[in-house]
Parts: structure tokens; sequence; C-alpha cells
């Protein structure tokens, strides 16, 4: 008999101006554990850096202030890690405009070929700030019970603080960590935690970006 198989197309559900209010109802309805997705490096800090912590956290604050999130994606799960009937990950499309905006040219080109349609998300993208207007009125966010589960990502993490501040990142790697968990109370960087259960001292830390996370992995320990 042969395996079942699942259609992922239709587990996704894109959000765009014109459905973001209805979709959000509907997430307030399933809320569990997310993920996110975020646009490509488009430069590198200068200056003198104290450590390769604090370059990667310099590294993660230029691009985030620098450029505009394009997509997020959201994938709800259950402590068992099963997903929810129908839709399970809603992917939000924000207004970006390729004349105006700030953007790396090898992940727009990238992006383009998988699908992206900068077009359309010119004219029928979802406006930021509205946007978080939903978000913190969803339980998403500010909630205890909620836990966000990743695969080392600073950079997501990165664009969900700047975008529910409305404000760049701040310039200290501590006062990040400060913000942080006044909005996401609970993250779980599976990466992190496999590393430090299956691989510590065989490990190159160098080999990894993002070292922030594993510092607050540690704190959180």
């Amino acid at each position: 008999m042969p395996a079942a198989t699942v259609d992922y197309s239709q587990r996704i559900c894109e959000v765009w101006a014109c459905n973001v209010d209805e979709e959000m109802m509907k997430i307030r309805q399933v809320i569990q554990k997310y993920n996110y997705i975020f646009p490509g490096v488009v430069a590198r800090p200068t200056g003198e850096f104290r450590s390769n912590a604090d370059y990667q956290y310099q590294l993660l604050r230029c691009n985030v202030d620098l450029l505009k999130i394009i997509q997020l994606g959201l994938t709800f799960m259950n402590e068992q890690g099963e997903y929810p009937p129908g839709t399970s990950t809603w992917q939000f499309n924000f207004k970006f405009n390729l004349t105006e905006d700030m953007y790396a040219q090898d992940s727009i080109e990238l992006l383009t070929t998988r699908g992206i349609r900068f077009k359309k998300h010119d004219e029928e993208g979802i406006e930021t700030q509205y946007f978080v207007e939903l978000l913190m009125t969803s339980g998403v966010v500010l909630c205890e019970g909620v836990k966000w589960l990743s695969f080392h990502s600073s950079y997501n993490f990165g664009y969900l603080i700047k975008i529910l501040t409305n404000s760049n990142l701040p310039e200290e790697e501590l006062d990040f960590f400060e913000i942080l968990p006044l909005f996401l109370p609970a993250i779980y960087d599976v990466k992190y935690l496999m590393k430090k259960m299956f691989f510590e001292g065989h490990i190159d830390d160098d080999k990894y970006c993002g070292n922030a996370y594993e510092e607050e992995a540690n704190k959180q320990s």
C-alpha cells in the first residue's frame, strides 16, 4: 500500500493586504508555535569589534536596519509536532518597492526565480505597521505560553523585533536581549540545543553565525 502523501501547497496560505484581517482572525484560533523567513544580507558592518560574537551581532544589526522585510512565515504546531487541520503556514507578503527600497541584488534575483512577484508586493503588499497592530493583539507575541522554535534564526528574530518596535535594533547586543524576551518570552533554537547536547567541544564556534543566540540559550538553561 503506497505511503500517504501531503499536499503542502494546500497547507500554505498567502496573505496580502486584501486578506490579512481575515487570516489573522484564523491565526488567533490556532496559535501554537512559529518560524520566519527574511531577505538576504545586503552589507557587512565596518569598525572595530571586541569579539567574533560582537561582530556577528553588528552584522545582523547592519543588515536588519538597512533592509525592509519582504515576507514573514508563521508555521503552527502543537506539543507533539502535529499541524492543525487545513492551513498550517501563513506567509505574509509585505509592501516592497524595488525602486525605493534597499536590497541585496543577488537575493532579489534568487527570490524572483523562486516565484516572488515584486510588482504584486508593491501594489498589494501589507503595510508593515498595520500588520504589527494586528500581531500585537493576536496572542502571537507578548505571551509566555507561546513557544518559538527556530533553527539558527537570529535574522528572523532581528527583523521581528525591528518591526514590533518600529525602530532600528539596539547598538549593543545586551540591549537587544533585554528587548527580545519582552515580545518573545520563550525561544528555542534547535541548532544550538543540538550543539550543546551532542557537539560540545567538537565543533569550532567560528563556523557558526549568530553566536548571540548561543549566549542567550546559556542564560535560559
